[in-house]
């Protein structure tokens, strides 16, 4: 420290230049203002003896050599910029370090500026050619930050009355500090993290949050950056400007790692204790061997043979024979062809693995994949029995002619690459576009639905028996068959194979989708302890006969014994139906993997002789809501972990299942937001609701007898489907078919309805120059319109669509002129 104290400093401070540096606040790789501030350290002690300026660094020089390199070259980022700077300082003019602070005014829509502060020392540069350095040969890189600059956002935070009435203003600054801690347990990468990933993720909950203190406010904001956007240490400022009517505001400053956060986990985890955006028990992976430190996100498709067994073996192979390990999968996806269309639908998704390959070693391998199913020489983009491609590699960039472009150049056009994509890696963001792959397909949308082809048919499927489920055409009914002599509403009434059969061929008659078959009773009380062989006994030889008749629906086996699960599948069933989510018996998970069906994960705590207790069913801070969510959400984590595919993932809440009644009712009035939700932790998971003849039904009808709650059931039922769910799980099959198909019924009409209102409303008031002349067919949701004579539109002919999805709803329609006409049906 005695001999740093003998250096001082020249100073340039705020110097303003326009230069490229990364994308500005609309996205766009364009010139923009960038505020430049450094510090030289050197000994200025000779020019102060002498009063020469050549016996010092000339700040004159400095501040002209950093103006014609910030406007003369080009930079991906500020931190590039930052960094040609520095070593313009230290290799050029011979400061001993330089510090410089690289701001970009508005380069983030809601923020003052962003911006970059590092500092490096001559010895980092004995290489000459580097530009960027880690700073690890004087130690100063650890201090390296990005930061942003008054965030003004608007929440509900305070403790009294009128503060919890409006939202005010907040104003945030954060400092994130990129390089690792030099500890331990500090075992992360050191990264380039890009500021928009951060500030996007940190304003979504911020926005929606409702805190009464500013400290649990500004200590959550630095968790959610640690374990949502991973950073290594985040120093969080929270300003509340009408806080203290006498002061500028009121705040605090919080700094957290990774180091605390690891602790803080830990006595959670050892107190039970969970905290609302909690991913620490959510690092379940494969094992993967320790030199494969790479990883990739890989689109596959199949058009020809049969399409799901294509994708199955190429991933058999992926691991196989590419040094890689599927670490996560999305979901599939039905799409048309694109390009060439004269061909079939595609099966399409995406994959994410770790691989020891290079990219062109990991292509080639992909290529020799390809080859060994089936692929032959063919025209561009016509029909494959599997198509592997490599979408992003790490961070990388690369360009090799046109053999191999990381990330893949195409990829923004194609809705059947970022519906997938998006499934595994939504926040994930583009390192040559600069948009997240969620921004990527929202903006494919648009213009798609603005063009002359109108919206894509592009469905969610789940394979089932050599057929398909397309989740969004219907929802599904699945009969109820139990084997059982004591289950809760039935028992005993099926125990023989003939009664079986013949009730599952009736169920089949009355509408039903699925059988589900159990042969163990899981109500509440009932032994679930008898031997596995007595229940193998039960189900398989019904299951056997159905086959053998001819029965063709698929067959779910309703049980959590790994080796009933086995010997069901063997004998004909085609799902796994586990009330434990796999988690009661060690070996479900990789039975589940390796038999390669779509399988239901429930919630649920205890057994069946526990799990009505009042520890079982008390929620931490009673919100059964989030409580169940994130338990699904780890068990889906764990099923992925075990080789299970995302695709074949059904989720349960496990209505009945250690909940009180009135925790039911509360976990059916939120099934759309734990499914569908913009931040649920299960967002896009197919959901199955078993609320059949329950007991919550008749604490709310005042019937007693289980066999007598089909009115009750119908209204279950009727709020399954206009929640969300997918599947319905019922013991009267008919009736309830009957109100599924009324609901959605009803939900179209309301479509219908406003739609009729819109166009009633556009009769009344048109756009200008513009009169309709035909809006009669609803149906098919036509509208016609021709330029009004005597305007600049006259014989112009327009085509007008009305589109009601999730992402257009009732409240706010996405209305759209194209030509020509394009029908559009409810989604």
């Amino acid at each position: 420290m005695a001999e740093e104290s003998q250096y001082d400093k020249i100073l340039v401070k705020n110097l303003v230049l326009k230069n490229v540096a990364g994308v500005e606040a609309w996205q766009r790789l364009k010139s923009q203002p960038v505020v430049i501030s450094v510090e030289l350290i050197t000994d200025i002690s000779a020019a102060g003896d002498t009063d020469h300026v050549t016996n010092t660094i000339h700040y004159g020089h400095v501040t002209k050599a950093i103006t014609k390199l910030g406007e003369t070259c080009t930079f991906s980022s500020l931190e590039a910029l930052a960094h040609a700077v520095v070593k313009l300082c230290c290799v050029q003019f011979g400061a001993k370090r330089t510090q410089v602070t690289v701001e970009q005014p508005k380069a983030l829509l809601h923020a003052a500026a962003s911006g970059v502060k590092l500092a490096r020392a001559i010895e980092d540069f004995e290489d000459k050619d580097m530009v960027e350095t880690t700073g690890e040969a004087s130690g100063l890189g650890v201090a390296d930050e990005i930061f942003v600059r008054d965030l003004r956002l608007h929440t509900i935070v305070g403790v009294n009355p009128w503060e919890r009435e409006e939202k005010q203003v907040v104003v945030i600054n954060l400092k994130v500090f990129p390089r690792g801690l030099n500890t331990a347990a500090d075992n992360d990468q050191n990264k380039a993290y890009n500021l928009r990933t951060i500030v996007r993720t940190l304003t979504r909950h911020i926005e929606a949050s409702g805190y009464k203190t500013i400290e649990a406010f500004g200590v959550t904001v630095a968790r959610l950056a640690l374990e949502k956007c991973h950073v290594n240490k985040i120093t969080v400022r929270v300003e509340k400007p009408s806080a203290i009517l006498f002061a500028d505001c009121s705040g605090i400053e919080v700094t957290r790692d990774r180091v605390w956060l690891k602790r803080v986990l830990e006595v959670e985890e050892k107190a039970g204790q969970k905290f609302i955006h909690y991913a620490g028990k959510l690092n379940y992976t494969k094992e993967v061997p320790a030199n494969y430190t790479q990883t990739a996100y890989v689109a596959f498709g199949s058009n020809i043979g049969d399409r799901v067994d294509n994708i199955n073996k190429a991933f058999t192979l992926l691991e196989k024979e590419c040094s890689s390990v599927v670490l996560d999968t999305s979901f599939l996806y039905e799409t048309p062809p694109m390009y060439y269309t004269e061909q079939p639908a595609f099966l399409n998704g995406v994959c994410k693995i770790v691989t020891s390959l290079t990219p062109h070693e990991l292509l080639d391998k992909l290529k020799e994949t390809e080859n060994t199913l089936g692929r032959l020489p063919s025209f561009r983009n016509g029909p494959r029995p599997i198509d592997l491609d490599i979408l992003f590699y790490n961070d990388l960039v690369l360009e090799d002619g046109e053999h191999l472009i990381i990330p893949h150049k195409l990829m923004a056009e194609r809705e059947f690459v970022l519906w997938p994509l998006c499934d595994i890696a939504r926040d994930m963001e583009h390192p040559r576009l600069f948009k997240t792959n969620g921004q990527l397909l929202s903006q494919l949308l648009k213009v798609t639905a603005e063009s002359e082809q109108g919206s894509l048919k592009i469905d969610k499927v789940a394979p089932i028996q050599n057929q398909l489920w397309r989740w969004n055409e219907k929802t599904f009914i699945m009969g109820i068959l139990n084997v059982t002599p004591d289950s809760f509403s039935d028992g005993g009434k099926h125990s023989d194979i003939e009664a079986a059969t013949a009730a599952a061929w009736r169920m089949k008659e009355e509408g039903a989708d699925i059988i589900d078959i159990g042969g163990m009773s899981t109500r509440p009380g009932a032994d679930d302890s008898f031997p596995e062989e007595e229940e193998i006994g039960r189900v398989v030889p019904i299951i056997a006969k159905l086959r053998e008749s001819g029965f063709d629906l698929p067959i779910s086996i309703d049980t959590f014994r790994a080796s009933v699960a086995k010997a069901a599948v063997e004998a004909g069933a085609s799902l796994i139906n586990d009330i434990s989510g796999g988690s009661r018996d060690t070996k479900m998970l990789q039975v589940m993997a390796e038999c390669q069906v779509p399988v239901c994960l429930m919630h649920m705590r205890g057994d069946a002789q526990t799990m009505m207790s009042e520890e079982n069913t008390t929620y931490e801070n009673n919100d059964v809501v989030s409580d169940v969510s994130h338990v699904l959400n780890v068990l889906v984590q764990r099923a992925i972990a075990a080789g299970v595919h995302r695709w074949n993932i059904i989720i349960d809440p496990g209505i009945g299942f250690a909940k009180t009644a009135e925790q039911d009712m509360e976990l059916l009035r939120h099934l759309t937001d734990m499914s569908q939700g913009p931040d649920s932790l299960l967002r896009g998971l197919p959901s199955l609701v078993g609320i059949s003849r329950k007991k919550f039904i008749g604490s709310v009808t005042g019937v007693n007898e289980a066999e007598k709650r089909t009115f009750g059931t119908a209204g279950a039922v009727a709020a399954c489907v206009a929640g969300g769910a997918n599947i319905i799980r019922v013991h009267d099959v008919r009736p309830m078919w009957e109100v599924a198909q009324f609901i959605k019924f009803i939900m179209s009409a309301i479509y219908t309805k406003r739609l009729t209102k819109e166009l009633r409303d556009l009769n009344k008031n048109p756009p200008e120059g513009v009169v309709v002349e035909e809006a009669e067919n609803l149906k098919k949701w036509k509208v016609r319109l021709t330029g009004a004579p005597g305007t600049i539109y006259e014989g112009e002919e327009f085509k007008l669509e009305f589109r009601f999805t999730t992402q257009y709803p009732l409240e706010a329609p996405d209305v759209v002129f194209i030509k020509p006409y394009i029908p559009v049906h409810p989604q």
